[in-house]
């Protein structure tokens, strides 16, 4: 299984999590921007994905930084 990072809210701003972790990999980033260019450079490292939540916990987008099949299957 990969490691895929999550951008999360927190009360003090943004943050980055593994899949499946109860701690954060980074915390205390002032925009969201900043937390997704951080769990991108995890992502890259792992080959896992980036899951980028909005403020209220619901999932806005997601990017794969992993071994993608080209093109794709189906």
């Amino acid at each position: 299984m990969a490691d895929h990072q999550h951008v999360v809210k927190q009360e003090d701003g943004w943050a980055v999590r593994g899949e499946g972790n109860s701690r954060y990999t980074a915390r205390a980033m002032k925009t969201q921007e900043e937390a997704r260019q951080r769990a991108e450079q995890i992502a890259r490292n792992k080959g896992s994905d980036v899951i980028i939540h909005r403020p209220n916990g619901q999932i806005r987008d997601r990017d794969s930084y992993g071994n993608d099949p080209f093109p794709p299957k189906g």
